[in-house]
């Protein structure tokens, strides 16, 4: 069993199937990222979104997917140049997973990728664990959803940063300000037909918490080529919080919790959850640069 494996599993509590399948994807994640640093891949392209947050700025909430983007659009580039090399990086680790390639079958900018593997199987290979595991069927999958925008809106702002397991390595990533950004444009911008996604609620909070500055000119730019900021003007905080305290008093936060829960250890910090909250937060915390 890989040694540097187990001291990542170690940070994790694994006291139910849950969590045993949700540290599984997280180390996945990592050693995904470790790979993907021993190619060009991050000459090319910054990590962003949610996992991004959490593994490199400590958002406390579990994040399924991994979002890049490139620097600067190219129409050229293709994720599956990097497909097989994830493959055989994971292999290499001990983890008989499969990356497949999503083809793209419309105009969408975003390419895809999933890697897949047998929950039962790699809990029992890397934890030492002994099947059967409550509540998890040895027919189960675990997915891991690997995107990439080709054509990023301008003006995000990056920065390099370092981890030390599996193996030292960097990766250049978006920083908190472009991050903000792009969470803000899916918090105003995101059109959800059943229910809202809660988990853009949640990070939402952890930024103000931190104190985070919002890239208003990315914000712009996202929110200019997805059609939702089209006057002459440019962005500014006041618009921008006029814009959300708008959009909290559409909302059902019943619904809104309920999207977040299965991703967080805490049910009880949504508790306060309502329009008032979210307005005077807003209008007591955000800022932008």
């Amino acid at each position: 069993m890989n040694t540097e494996i187990l001291k990542m599993l170690e940070k994790y509590p694994t006291t139910s199937p849950a969590e045993s399948k949700n540290a599984l994807k997280e180390v996945l994640q990592e050693v995904t990222l470790h790979i993907l640093s021993q190619t060009d891949f991050f000459t090319h392209a910054a990590f962003y979104g949610g996992t991004a947050l959490r593994i490199f700025y400590g958002l406390d909430r579990f994040s399924e997917d991994m979002d890049f983007s490139l620097k600067v659009k190219n129409p050229d580039f293709t994720l599956k140049t990097y497909v097989p090399l994830i493959e055989k990086g994971l292999s290499s680790y001990g983890f008989e997973m499969q990356a497949e390639y999503k083809e793209k079958h419309n105009d969408s900018a975003v390419q895809s990728a999933f890697l897949k593997g047998n929950t039962l199987l790699h809990i029992v290979k890397i934890t030492a664990q002994s099947p059967p595991i409550p509540g998890i069927s040895n027919n189960e999958l675990i997915k891991i959803k690997v995107e990439i925008d080709i054509n990023p809106p301008p003006s995000a702002t990056f920065e390099q940063k370092f981890k030390l397991l599996p193996q030292p390595y960097s990766v250049l990533l978006y920083d908190k300000p472009s991050l903000f950004a792009g969470k803000m444009h899916a918090l105003l911008c995101r059109n959800w037909k059943r229910r809202e996604k809660g988990r853009d609620f949640y990070d939402y909070v952890w930024y103000l918490t931190e104190g985070t500055s919002l890239n208003l000119v990315h914000l712009e730019a996202r929110m200019r080529q997805s059609g939702h900021w089209e006057g002459r003007e440019a962005l500014t905080i006041d618009s921008v919080t006029e814009m959300l305290l708008k959009r909290f008093t559409l909302l059902d936060f019943s619904t809104v919790k309920e999207d977040v829960l299965p991703y967080i250890h805490n049910p009880e910090a949504l508790d306060i959850w309502s329009k008032e909250f979210f307005s005077s937060i807003t209008a007591e915390h955000l800022k932008g640069e």
